[in-house]
């Protein structure tokens, strides 16, 4: 019965042990074939993750002034799970008093909403996920 595999200390251990958790199953003995594994998952989720930000900015764009038209890219914990896509919306700038006044409107966090839910949508319906077995 194979074990699974176990990460290396380095410089990178304790993140690839938290991706771990993510839900990738690394069932393999060899760590170099383990670690290969991973860094195929997190490159198909970060590419994933650039799909659905894209489509939920070119949602929030249509009501909302943007600070930048990209989607950025960072190194969060939380935006590592590597078996989902995983996004951070930036809403607003509270520091912005007219930024602040729309984050309290019940109607503007509505549109928000569901532009965001929209983007989602819009993304899986281009790229549905693989079934698992």
């Amino acid at each position: 019965m194979a074990r699974p595999a176990r990460l290396r200390a380095g410089s990178r251990s304790s993140e690839n042990a938290a991706d771990l958790i993510g839900g990738v199953n690394l069932d393999v003995s060899d760590p170099v074939l383990a670690r290969t594994l991973l860094d195929l998952s997190q490159t198909a989720q970060i590419s994933d993750s650039l799909k659905v930000g894209r489509q939920i900015l070119d949602g929030i764009a249509t009501h909302n002034a943007l600070h930048r038209g990209i989607v950025e890219q960072a190194g969060f914990a939380v935006l590592k799970a590597p078996d989902i896509p995983s996004i951070l919306v930036e809403t607003a700038f509270i520091s912005n008093p007219d930024e602040e006044l729309m984050l309290r409107s019940a109607q503007h966090q509505q549109r928000f909403a569901a532009s965001i839910a929209d983007g989602i949508r819009r993304c899986f319906a281009k790229s549905p996920p693989l079934a698992r077995a």
